[in-house]
């Protein structure tokens, strides 16, 4: 896949490159996570930590694009 032109390119901020490694970071221990041996609690914050992460994942596109 050709390399977009550097017009194109989206540059994000220290504080946005943090926000994306956060969230990837989430991902990274909720793909990881051995959900049958989980206890509920355990669950219920994997659940709010990925919800948190996709609503600061939207924020940060909303404010890329707007």
């Amino acid at each position: 896949m050709p390399d977009a032109p550097e017009s194109d390119e989206c540059r994000l901020t220290p504080e946005q490159e943090t926000r994306v490694a956060l969230a990837r970071a989430d991902l990274t221990c909720a793909r990881n996570a051995d959900l049958g041996t989980t206890d509920p609690a355990g669950l219920i914050r994997l659940v709010e930590r990925l919800r948190g992460s996709l609503h600061d994942a939207l924020n940060l596109i909303e404010d890329l694009v707007g």
